[in-house]
């Protein structure tokens, strides 16, 4: 009959809009498996340690003791001193670190990954024309378990000497060249989307309250106000976020070395901020940890830089 309607028809159907639910879907439980995979892959957290070991063998005992103790996914490490067929692979594999990433030399410099987590591929630039071992990075993709690709760089910047002058010092404008070149690397200029990591030992602490003493230090090699300039040059051009200083505010002193000219090196605390993790701004965000390993310069035998580590939900 026309104009009849549901409601009069129908007494389980009200007047008022009712809202339908869809039907179930029939989803297989492979793909809800994988689903839940994914899903925890992209929330898992993914821990980098950046640490100047200053030997890796001479203190290979204390890279397994913060290894047994922090397990960060990745190590990076710098000033391994070694030739590539002299790391310590086996030592690093029995702790679960297969995956390694390795750019070594007799003595000096030498920088090297190692990884729990497989990464893609790896590789080497060189700086001023120099084969010294002061540069390493890898790309991490599906086989490391991450959401998306992510590529880490690994970084010795030279120390640079005690003269702070390129004309009466090598080092020093090696130093500067090497930061120069540094700014001016497109593969450390990041995409906006890119997921990037840069970390090291920097060898500059660019901000006053990196240093123990800003006044002080301004004629010493490593916060002279030039390499300051130079390094914060490079992070300005590649868009780097510098975590520390992301989480920690300017206002605060944050250390990374203590010399070891220092018969006691907590006495006075004069310590400067050499070591450094920066991220690209799409992972900005991401960072959920930050934390710096003072106590390691007690250990036995220690390197004068401590470990640096972050965590990153990606």
């Amino acid at each position: 009959m026309a104009g009849t309607s549901p409601a009069m028809t129908n007494p389980h159907v009200s007047s008022k809009t009712k809202t339908l639910k869809p039907p179930a879907l029939d989803i297989p439980p492979r793909l809800c498996d994988k689903a839940r995979l994914v899903l925890s892959q992209s929330l898992m957290p993914f821990t980098i340690t950046t640490w100047n070991i200053n030997s890796v063998r001479l203190r290979i005992d204390l890279v397994a003791k913060f290894l047994k103790s922090k397990r960060p996914d990745v190590l990076c490490l710098q000033e391994t001193k070694c030739i590539d067929d002299a790391f310590p692979l086996k030592r690093f594999q029995r702790l679960g670190y297969e995956h390694i990433a390795l750019n070594g030399q007799k003595g000096y410099h030498g920088v090297a990954i190692v990884s729990k987590r497989p990464f893609d591929s790896k590789d080497v630039r060189t700086f001023c024309g120099k084969l010294d071992s002061r540069h390493i990075s890898v790309a991490f993709g599906d086989k490391a378990g991450l959401a998306a690709p992510l590529v880490l760089h690994n970084f010795y910047v030279p120390a640079g000497g005690d003269i702070p002058d390129p004309a009466a010092n090598p080092k020093f404008e090696h130093k500067l060249s090497f930061l120069d070149e540094m700014r001016d690397c497109a593969p450390l200029h990041p995409e906006q989307h890119a997921h990037h990591i840069l970390v090291g030992d920097l060898n500059v602490a660019p901000h006053e309250h990196d240093v123990w003493s800003h006044k002080q230090l301004l004629k010493v090699v490593s916060h002279t106000p030039v390499e300051c300039e130079k390094l914060l040059a490079v992070q300005a051009q590649g868009n780097w976020i510098d975590i520390a200083r992301q989480r920690i505010p300017l206002s605060e002193k944050v250390y990374t070395w203590w010399s070891y000219r220092s018969a006691d090196w907590t006495v006075g605390n004069r310590g400067r901020r050499l070591d450094h993790i920066w991220v690209s701004p799409a992972l900005g965000d991401k960072v959920s940890d930050f934390r710096i390993l003072r106590d390691a310069r007690s250990w036995e035998r220690p390197s004068d830089h401590v470990p640096v580590t972050a965590v990153l939900d990606i």
